[in-house]
C-alpha cells in the first residue's frame, strides 16, 4: 500500500487573513486532514523546505509579502513537482499563469466543498 494513502492528507494552508485562516484550518482538521499554515510565501517555503512533505497546496493568490500565492505555486512545484495546487482569489475568476494541473476555486466558497476537493487532490 502506498503509505501517502495510508496517513491523513497533509495541507499547506497560504492565507494572511487570519480569522479566514483558522477557519479553514479548523474545517480540515476536523475532517483529519494534518494542516500546516503560513500567512506568506516566506513561511510557506520553509514549510515545504524544513517540514514534512505535504500533499497539497492551498494558497491564496493575493497574499502580502513579496510573492503572491502564483509565484509561491510556481516555487513550490520546483520543490516538489507532484505537489497538488489549489488556489483561491475572490478578486479573480482564473489564474492566468497557474501551474499545470492545478485548480481554482473562487470566494467565497463552501468550507466543506474545498475540503471535498483537497481529498481528492491528496488522493489523485
Amino acid at each position: 500500500m502506498d503509505q501517502s494513502r495510508s496517513r491523513a492528507p497533509r495541507v499547506l494552508l497560504v492565507e494572511d487573513e487570519v480569522l479566514i485562516s483558522m477557519m479553514i484550518e479548523d474545517a480540515m482538521l476536523a475532517r483529519g486532514f494534518e494542516v500546516y499554515t503560513a500567512t506568506n510565501a516566506g513561511d510557506a517555503l520553509q514549510v515545504l523546505t524544513e517540514g514534512p512533505q505535504v500533499d497539497v497546496l492551498f494558497t491564496d493568490v493575493n497574499i502580502e509579502g513579496d510573492m503572491d500565492g502564483t509565484a509561491l505555486a510556481c516555487r513550490a512545484r520546483e520543490l516538489h513537482p507532484e505537489l497538488a495546487v489549489l488556489y483561491a482569489s475572490g478578486s479573480m475568476k482564473s489564474i492566468a499563469n497557474a501551474v499545470p494541473g492545478s485548480t481554482f476555486v473562487p470566494k467565497p466558497y463552501a468550507l466543506a466543498d474545498v475540503c471535498k476537493m483537497v481529498a481528492l487532490m491528496a488522493s489523485a
